[in-house]
Protein backbone atom coordinates (compact mmCIF):
# COMPACT_ATOMS: atom_id res chain seq x y z
CA UNK A 1 0.00 0.00 0.00
CA UNK A 2 1.32 3.42 -0.91
CA UNK A 3 2.31 5.76 1.89
CA UNK A 4 2.22 9.40 0.81
CA UNK A 5 3.67 11.81 3.33
CA UNK A 6 3.76 15.58 3.43
CA UNK A 7 6.09 17.13 5.99
CA UNK A 8 4.42 20.29 7.29
CA UNK A 9 6.45 21.95 10.04
CA UNK A 10 5.76 25.67 9.93
CA UNK A 11 2.33 25.48 8.34
CA UNK A 12 0.45 23.51 10.99
CA UNK A 13 3.12 23.61 13.69
CA UNK A 14 5.95 25.61 15.17
CA UNK A 15 9.41 24.62 16.34
CA UNK A 16 10.11 25.75 19.89
CA UNK A 17 13.45 27.34 20.78
CA UNK A 18 12.60 28.15 24.41
CA UNK A 19 11.49 25.92 27.28
CA UNK A 20 7.73 25.45 27.58
CA UNK A 21 7.94 25.86 31.36
CA UNK A 22 10.65 28.34 32.35
CA UNK A 23 11.31 30.04 29.01
CA UNK A 24 15.01 29.17 29.05
CA UNK A 25 16.77 29.18 25.68
CA UNK A 26 19.37 26.46 26.30
CA UNK A 27 17.38 23.38 25.24
CA UNK A 28 19.56 20.32 24.61
CA UNK A 29 18.14 17.74 22.13
CA UNK A 30 18.93 14.11 22.97
CA UNK A 31 16.55 11.99 20.84
CA UNK A 32 15.34 12.29 17.24
CA UNK A 33 12.57 9.89 16.17
CA UNK A 34 12.40 11.39 12.68
CA UNK A 35 9.41 12.95 10.97
CA UNK A 36 6.31 10.97 11.89
CA UNK A 37 2.55 11.18 11.26
CA UNK A 38 0.24 12.23 14.08
CA UNK A 39 -0.16 9.19 16.30
CA UNK A 40 -3.90 9.57 16.95
CA UNK A 41 -4.87 10.65 13.44
CA UNK A 42 -6.44 7.39 12.31
CA UNK A 43 -7.24 7.09 8.62
CA UNK A 44 -10.39 6.12 6.76
CA UNK A 45 -10.26 4.05 3.57
CA UNK A 46 -10.66 7.23 1.52
CA UNK A 47 -7.71 8.89 3.25
CA UNK A 48 -5.19 6.15 2.45
CA UNK A 49 -4.08 7.65 -0.85
CA UNK A 50 -4.16 11.25 0.35
CA UNK A 51 -1.18 13.23 1.57
CA UNK A 52 -0.49 12.31 5.19
CA UNK A 53 0.96 15.05 7.37
CA UNK A 54 4.19 14.34 9.23
CA UNK A 55 6.08 16.45 11.74
CA UNK A 56 9.54 16.29 13.34
CA UNK A 57 9.69 14.41 16.63
CA UNK A 58 12.75 15.63 18.52
CA UNK A 59 13.11 15.46 22.33
CA UNK A 60 15.16 17.94 24.38
CA UNK A 61 16.17 18.65 27.99
CA UNK A 62 16.01 22.07 29.63
CA UNK A 63 19.06 22.59 31.89
CA UNK A 64 17.35 25.53 33.62
CA UNK A 65 14.27 23.73 35.01
CA UNK A 66 14.88 20.05 34.12
CA UNK A 67 11.82 19.72 31.88
CA UNK A 68 12.02 17.18 29.05
CA UNK A 69 9.95 18.21 26.04
CA UNK A 70 9.52 17.80 22.30
CA UNK A 71 10.46 20.74 20.11
CA UNK A 72 7.53 20.72 17.68
CA UNK A 73 4.11 22.06 18.69
CA UNK A 74 1.34 20.91 16.36
CA UNK A 75 -1.78 23.09 16.35
CA UNK A 76 -4.30 21.65 18.87
CA UNK A 77 -7.09 22.03 16.31
CA UNK A 78 -5.25 19.37 14.25
CA UNK A 79 -4.38 17.13 17.19
CA UNK A 80 -7.74 17.16 18.98
CA UNK A 81 -10.39 17.22 16.29
CA UNK A 82 -13.97 15.96 16.48
CA UNK A 83 -12.68 12.60 15.21
CA UNK A 84 -10.37 12.24 18.23
CA UNK A 85 -10.50 8.46 18.75
CA UNK A 86 -9.50 7.94 22.38
CA UNK A 87 -12.30 6.94 24.75
CA UNK A 88 -11.15 6.09 28.28
CA UNK A 89 -14.07 3.81 29.12
CA UNK A 90 -12.91 1.04 26.77
CA UNK A 91 -10.23 -0.03 29.27
CA UNK A 92 -11.60 -1.90 32.32
CA UNK A 93 -8.24 -1.50 34.07
CA UNK A 94 -8.31 2.27 33.59
CA UNK A 95 -11.93 2.41 34.76
CA UNK A 96 -11.06 0.54 37.95
CA UNK A 97 -8.01 2.72 38.51
CA UNK A 98 -10.05 5.91 38.07
CA UNK A 99 -12.89 4.75 40.30
CA UNK A 100 -10.45 4.04 43.14
CA UNK A 101 -8.99 7.51 42.68
CA UNK A 102 -12.41 9.18 42.84
CA UNK A 103 -13.57 7.17 45.85
CA UNK A 104 -10.38 8.06 47.71
CA UNK A 105 -10.98 11.78 47.14
CA UNK A 106 -14.62 11.43 48.18
CA UNK A 107 -13.56 9.95 51.50
CA UNK A 108 -10.53 12.12 52.19
CA UNK A 109 -12.13 15.45 51.25
CA UNK A 110 -15.58 14.59 52.68
CA UNK A 111 -17.29 15.70 49.46
CA UNK A 112 -21.05 16.09 49.21
CA UNK A 113 -23.90 17.87 47.40
CA UNK A 114 -22.42 21.30 48.14
CA UNK A 115 -19.00 20.41 46.70
CA UNK A 116 -17.72 20.84 43.14
CA UNK A 117 -15.37 18.50 41.28
CA UNK A 118 -13.92 19.55 37.93
CA UNK A 119 -11.97 17.37 35.53
CA UNK A 120 -9.76 18.81 32.82
CA UNK A 121 -9.69 16.63 29.69
CA UNK A 122 -12.60 14.66 31.11
CA UNK A 123 -12.99 12.54 27.96
CA UNK A 124 -16.12 10.37 28.05
CA UNK A 125 -16.92 10.87 31.74
CA UNK A 126 -14.99 7.77 32.82
CA UNK A 127 -13.89 9.34 36.16
CA UNK A 128 -16.54 11.95 36.98
CA UNK A 129 -19.32 9.37 36.71
CA UNK A 130 -18.13 8.05 40.09
CA UNK A 131 -18.81 11.42 41.71
CA UNK A 132 -22.21 11.71 40.00
CA UNK A 133 -23.17 8.32 41.47
CA UNK A 134 -22.38 9.78 44.90
CA UNK A 135 -24.44 12.95 44.37
CA UNK A 136 -21.43 15.27 44.09
CA UNK A 137 -21.80 18.10 41.51
CA UNK A 138 -19.25 17.85 38.70
CA UNK A 139 -18.21 19.56 35.52
CA UNK A 140 -16.09 18.03 32.79
CA UNK A 141 -14.05 20.13 30.38
CA UNK A 142 -12.85 18.55 27.15
CA UNK A 143 -12.22 19.93 23.64
CA UNK A 144 -13.16 16.78 21.70
CA UNK A 145 -16.80 16.66 20.56
CA UNK A 146 -17.14 12.87 20.47
CA UNK A 147 -15.97 12.04 24.01
CA UNK A 148 -17.76 15.10 25.43
CA UNK A 149 -21.03 13.95 23.89
CA UNK A 150 -20.49 10.44 25.28
CA UNK A 151 -19.99 11.93 28.76
CA UNK A 152 -23.21 13.93 28.60
CA UNK A 153 -25.05 10.81 27.50
CA UNK A 154 -24.21 9.09 30.80
CA UNK A 155 -25.15 12.12 32.88
CA UNK A 156 -21.78 13.86 33.25
CA UNK A 157 -22.18 17.58 32.41
CA UNK A 158 -19.34 18.55 30.10
CA UNK A 159 -18.18 21.77 28.46
CA UNK A 160 -16.60 21.18 25.06
CA UNK A 161 -13.77 23.70 25.39
CA UNK A 162 -10.00 23.97 25.64
CA UNK A 163 -8.95 24.78 29.19
CA UNK A 164 -7.01 28.05 29.23
CA UNK A 165 -6.23 30.71 31.82
CA UNK A 166 -8.90 32.96 30.32
CA UNK A 167 -11.47 30.16 30.31
CA UNK A 168 -10.61 29.38 33.94
CA UNK A 169 -11.28 32.94 35.04
CA UNK A 170 -14.70 32.90 33.34
CA UNK A 171 -15.48 29.47 34.76
CA UNK A 172 -14.67 30.52 38.33
CA UNK A 173 -16.99 33.50 37.98
CA UNK A 174 -19.89 31.56 36.46
CA UNK A 175 -19.60 28.18 38.22
CA UNK A 176 -17.60 28.91 41.35
CA UNK A 177 -14.31 27.38 42.47
CA UNK A 178 -13.65 23.68 42.81
CA UNK A 179 -12.95 21.53 45.84
CA UNK A 180 -11.13 19.02 43.65
CA UNK A 181 -9.66 19.45 40.18
CA UNK A 182 -8.67 16.28 38.34
CA UNK A 183 -6.33 16.25 35.39
CA UNK A 184 -5.28 12.81 34.18
CA UNK A 185 -2.73 12.57 31.38
CA UNK A 186 -3.49 16.08 30.15
CA UNK A 187 -0.73 18.37 31.44
CA UNK A 188 1.70 16.91 28.91
CA UNK A 189 -0.74 17.64 26.08
CA UNK A 190 -1.14 21.40 26.42
CA UNK A 191 1.01 23.81 24.43
CA UNK A 192 0.56 26.70 26.90
CA UNK A 193 1.95 24.88 29.93
CA UNK A 194 2.07 27.96 32.15
CA UNK A 195 -1.38 29.17 31.11
CA UNK A 196 -2.85 25.76 31.96
CA UNK A 197 -1.32 25.72 35.44
CA UNK A 198 -2.32 29.35 36.03
CA UNK A 199 -5.86 28.29 35.10
CA UNK A 200 -5.81 25.56 37.74
CA UNK A 201 -4.84 28.18 40.33
CA UNK A 202 -7.83 30.28 39.28
CA UNK A 203 -10.47 27.57 39.66
CA UNK A 204 -9.24 26.00 42.91
CA UNK A 205 -10.74 26.99 46.25
CA UNK A 206 -8.15 28.13 48.82
CA UNK A 207 -8.81 24.80 50.55
CA UNK A 208 -9.03 22.84 47.31
CA UNK A 209 -6.67 20.29 45.78
CA UNK A 210 -5.66 19.45 42.23
CA UNK A 211 -5.10 15.71 41.78
CA UNK A 212 -3.08 15.27 38.63
CA UNK A 213 -1.65 12.18 36.95
CA UNK A 214 0.99 11.96 34.26
CA UNK A 215 3.52 9.41 32.97
CA UNK A 216 6.74 9.58 34.97
CA UNK A 217 9.95 10.43 33.14
CA UNK A 218 12.17 8.05 35.12
CA UNK A 219 10.62 4.72 34.01
CA UNK A 220 10.31 6.11 30.48
CA UNK A 221 14.09 6.42 30.37
CA UNK A 222 14.95 3.33 32.44
CA UNK A 223 12.60 1.00 30.53
CA UNK A 224 13.18 2.54 27.06
CA UNK A 225 9.51 3.53 26.72
CA UNK A 226 10.24 5.70 23.67
CA UNK A 227 6.89 4.86 22.09
CA UNK A 228 5.14 7.05 24.68
CA UNK A 229 6.74 9.97 22.83
CA UNK A 230 4.47 11.49 20.17
CA UNK A 231 3.20 14.90 19.12
CA UNK A 232 0.30 14.94 21.59
CA UNK A 233 2.78 14.53 24.47
CA UNK A 234 4.64 17.81 24.51
CA UNK A 235 6.26 17.33 27.94
CA UNK A 236 7.74 14.43 29.95
CA UNK A 237 7.81 15.21 33.63
CA UNK A 238 10.15 14.58 36.51
CA UNK A 239 8.98 15.64 39.95
CA UNK A 240 11.73 18.25 39.91
CA UNK A 241 10.30 19.91 36.80
CA UNK A 242 6.74 19.70 38.15
CA UNK A 243 7.66 21.28 41.48
CA UNK A 244 9.27 24.26 39.74
CA UNK A 245 6.34 24.64 37.34
CA UNK A 246 3.63 24.76 40.01
CA UNK A 247 5.58 26.98 42.38
CA UNK A 248 5.85 29.52 39.58
CA UNK A 249 2.06 29.93 39.85
CA UNK A 250 1.66 29.97 43.61
CA UNK A 251 0.75 26.30 43.88
CA UNK A 252 2.57 23.71 45.95
CA UNK A 253 3.21 20.06 45.16
CA UNK A 254 2.52 18.63 48.60
CA UNK A 255 2.19 14.89 48.00
CA UNK A 256 3.18 12.38 45.34
CA UNK A 257 2.24 8.76 44.72
CA UNK A 258 3.96 6.43 42.26
CA UNK A 259 1.60 4.38 40.09
CA UNK A 260 2.22 1.39 37.83
CA UNK A 261 -0.35 2.40 35.22
CA UNK A 262 0.83 3.41 31.72
CA UNK A 263 4.28 1.98 32.30
CA UNK A 264 4.90 4.13 35.37
CA UNK A 265 3.05 7.31 36.39
CA UNK A 266 2.87 9.93 39.10
CA UNK A 267 -0.20 11.17 40.94
CA UNK A 268 0.53 14.55 42.46
CA UNK A 269 -1.53 16.56 44.95
CA UNK A 270 -1.22 20.31 44.41
CA UNK A 271 -2.66 22.95 46.76
CA UNK A 272 -2.60 26.73 47.21
CA UNK A 273 -0.98 26.29 50.65
CA UNK A 274 2.46 24.78 51.22
CA UNK A 275 2.62 21.65 53.40
CA UNK A 276 5.08 19.42 51.61
CA UNK A 277 5.02 15.77 52.71
CA UNK A 278 7.93 13.36 52.97
CA UNK A 279 6.89 11.57 49.77
CA UNK A 280 7.81 14.69 47.80
CA UNK A 281 10.98 15.43 49.75
CA UNK A 282 12.24 11.87 49.27
CA UNK A 283 11.52 11.77 45.52
CA UNK A 284 13.12 15.13 44.84
CA UNK A 285 16.21 14.00 46.72
CA UNK A 286 16.31 10.74 44.76
CA UNK A 287 16.07 12.56 41.43
CA UNK A 288 18.98 14.78 42.42
CA UNK A 289 21.00 11.78 43.55
CA UNK A 290 20.64 9.89 40.28
CA UNK A 291 21.09 13.01 38.13
CA UNK A 292 17.61 13.18 36.61
CA UNK A 293 17.95 16.95 36.75
CA UNK A 294 21.09 16.88 34.57
CA UNK A 295 21.46 16.53 30.78
CA UNK A 296 24.07 13.79 31.21
CA UNK A 297 21.36 11.41 32.49
CA UNK A 298 19.88 11.27 28.97
CA UNK A 299 23.11 10.95 27.01
CA UNK A 300 22.79 7.22 26.22
CA UNK A 301 19.02 7.11 25.67
CA UNK A 302 19.14 7.55 21.90
CA UNK A 303 21.50 4.61 21.40
CA UNK A 304 19.37 2.42 23.69
CA UNK A 305 16.26 3.29 21.68
CA UNK A 306 18.04 2.45 18.44
CA UNK A 307 19.19 -0.89 19.88
CA UNK A 308 15.62 -1.79 20.87
CA UNK A 309 14.41 -0.90 17.37
CA UNK A 310 17.02 -3.12 15.73
CA UNK A 311 16.23 -6.00 18.07
CA UNK A 312 12.47 -5.82 17.42
CA UNK A 313 12.86 -5.45 13.65
CA UNK A 314 15.24 -8.42 13.55
CA UNK A 315 12.84 -10.58 15.59
CA UNK A 316 9.91 -9.83 13.34
CA UNK A 317 12.01 -10.33 10.18
CA UNK A 318 13.12 -13.73 11.51
CA UNK A 319 9.54 -14.79 12.27
CA UNK A 320 8.36 -13.69 8.81
CA UNK A 321 11.27 -15.51 7.14
CA UNK A 322 10.10 -18.68 8.87
CA UNK A 323 6.62 -18.21 7.41
CA UNK A 324 4.81 -17.02 10.52
CA UNK A 325 1.88 -14.61 10.42
CA UNK A 326 1.92 -11.56 12.70
CA UNK A 327 -0.83 -9.20 13.88
CA UNK A 328 -0.77 -6.45 16.52
CA UNK A 329 -2.91 -5.47 19.51
CA UNK A 330 -3.69 -1.87 20.41
CA UNK A 331 -4.37 0.95 17.93
CA UNK A 332 -2.98 3.35 20.51
CA UNK A 333 -0.86 6.42 19.92
CA UNK A 334 2.17 4.63 21.38
CA UNK A 335 1.59 1.91 18.80
CA UNK A 336 1.83 4.44 15.99
CA UNK A 337 5.19 5.65 17.28
CA UNK A 338 6.46 2.08 17.61
CA UNK A 339 5.33 1.06 14.12
CA UNK A 340 6.56 4.15 12.32
CA UNK A 341 9.93 4.46 14.05
CA UNK A 342 10.61 0.77 13.47
CA UNK A 343 9.37 0.90 9.86
CA UNK A 344 6.78 -1.83 10.42
CA UNK A 345 3.85 -1.88 8.00
CA UNK A 346 1.58 -4.34 6.14
CA UNK A 347 4.56 -6.13 4.63
CA UNK A 348 5.31 -7.54 8.11
CA UNK A 349 2.07 -7.16 10.11
CA UNK A 350 -1.34 -8.14 8.74
CA UNK A 351 -3.67 -6.09 10.95
CA UNK A 352 -4.14 -4.56 14.40
CA UNK A 353 -7.05 -5.14 16.79
CA UNK A 354 -8.55 -2.79 19.34
CA UNK A 355 -11.61 -2.86 21.64
CA UNK A 356 -12.48 0.75 20.86
CA UNK A 357 -15.31 0.58 18.32
CA UNK A 358 -14.50 4.14 17.28
CA UNK A 359 -11.16 2.90 15.92
CA UNK A 360 -12.40 -0.25 14.23
CA UNK A 361 -12.70 0.03 10.45
CA UNK A 362 -9.96 2.67 10.27
CA UNK A 363 -6.23 2.40 9.61
CA UNK A 364 -3.11 3.17 11.63
CA UNK A 365 -1.29 6.37 10.61
CA UNK A 366 1.81 5.79 8.52
CA UNK A 367 1.80 2.00 8.75
CA UNK A 368 -1.76 1.80 7.32
CA UNK A 369 -2.63 -1.39 9.21
CA UNK A 370 -6.39 -2.06 9.19
CA UNK A 371 -7.96 -1.92 12.66
CA UNK A 372 -10.28 -4.83 13.49
CA UNK A 373 -12.20 -6.04 16.53
CA UNK A 374 -10.27 -8.21 19.06
CA UNK A 375 -12.27 -11.29 18.08
CA UNK A 376 -10.27 -11.30 14.83
CA UNK A 377 -7.35 -12.88 16.70
CA UNK A 378 -9.26 -16.07 17.49
CA UNK A 379 -10.86 -16.06 14.03
CA UNK A 380 -7.79 -15.38 11.88
CA UNK A 381 -5.29 -17.12 14.17
CA UNK A 382 -2.08 -15.16 13.58
CA UNK A 383 0.94 -17.00 14.96
CA UNK A 384 2.17 -13.94 16.84
CA UNK A 385 0.67 -10.67 18.09
CA UNK A 386 2.85 -7.63 18.67
CA UNK A 387 1.59 -6.01 21.89
CA UNK A 388 1.52 -2.31 20.97
CA UNK A 389 -0.58 -1.48 24.06
CA UNK A 390 1.99 -3.18 26.30
CA UNK A 391 0.97 -0.93 29.23
CA UNK A 392 -2.22 -3.01 29.46
CA UNK A 393 -0.53 -6.34 28.68
CA UNK A 394 -1.92 -8.23 31.70
CA UNK A 395 -5.47 -7.10 30.96
CA UNK A 396 -5.19 -7.96 27.25
CA UNK A 397 -3.62 -11.39 27.84
CA UNK A 398 -6.41 -12.22 30.31
CA UNK A 399 -8.98 -11.25 27.66
CA UNK A 400 -7.29 -13.31 24.95
CA UNK A 401 -7.22 -16.76 26.53
CA UNK A 402 -9.03 -18.22 23.51
CA UNK A 403 -6.29 -16.99 21.20
CA UNK A 404 -3.56 -18.32 23.50
CA UNK A 405 -5.32 -21.67 23.78
CA UNK A 406 -5.03 -21.99 19.99
CA UNK A 407 -1.27 -21.70 20.26
CA UNK A 408 -0.97 -17.96 19.70
CA UNK A 409 1.87 -15.97 21.23
CA UNK A 410 2.41 -12.32 22.14
CA UNK A 411 5.48 -10.21 21.46
CA UNK A 412 6.07 -7.64 24.22
CA UNK A 413 8.38 -4.96 22.75
CA UNK A 414 9.35 -2.92 25.84
CA UNK A 415 11.82 -2.73 27.55
CA UNK A 416 13.30 -5.48 25.35
CA UNK A 417 11.40 -7.62 22.82
CA UNK A 418 10.30 -10.94 24.30
CA UNK A 419 7.76 -13.62 23.41
CA UNK A 420 4.98 -14.58 25.84
CA UNK A 421 2.95 -17.74 25.24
Amino acid sequence: MNQIFLEQPGKYSRTETCCRSCGGNSLEPFLDLGSTPLADRLLTQEMLEELELTFPLVVAFCPDCSLVQILETVAPEILFADAYPYYSSFSPALMEHSRANALAQLEERKLGPSSLVVELASNDGYLLRNYVENCVPVMGIDPADGPAAAARKIGVPTLCEFFTEEFAADFAESHGRADVVHGNNVLAHVSDTNGFVAGIAKILKPTGVAVIEMPYLLPLIEHIEFDTIYHEHLCYFSLTALDKLFRRHGLFLNRVEELSIHGGSLRIFVEPSERVEQSVIRMLAHERAIGLDQASFFAEFSSRVDALRKELVALIADLKAKGHSIAAYGAAAKGATMLNYCGLDRSQIDFVVDRNVNKQGKFMPGAHLPILEPEALAERKPDYVLMLAWNFADEIIAQQQAYLAQGGQFIIPVPHPRIVA
